[in-house]
């Protein structure tokens, strides 16, 4: 027996969900979500913009970085 097989349970012939039937479950599923209010997600976008505008920077800088170091190595080469 595979580990999936042990998982789905013991039937071989499992039974598709018709369209309506998983729209119906899609919605009973999204009633239970408990959504953000306007000043948490305020906040969260917040905190996400900084941590982008943070990892920007410093990949910028370590590009700006290695590609100067790398242009010191190749420019110092060839001058010898």
């Amino acid at each position: 027996m595979a580990n999936g097989d042990a998982m789905r349970g013991s039937s071989d012939a499992r039974e598709r969900t018709g369209a309506v039937k998983f729209v119906r479950q899609a919605i009973a599923e999204l009633r239970k979500v408990v959504w953000p209010t306007q000043e948490q997600l305020i906040t969260y976008f917040i905190v996400v913009m900084v941590f982008v505008v943070f990892m920007m920077t410093l990949v910028s800088l370590l590009d700006l970085g290695f590609g100067k170091l790398v242009f010191e190595i190749f420019a110092n080469n060839t001058k010898q």
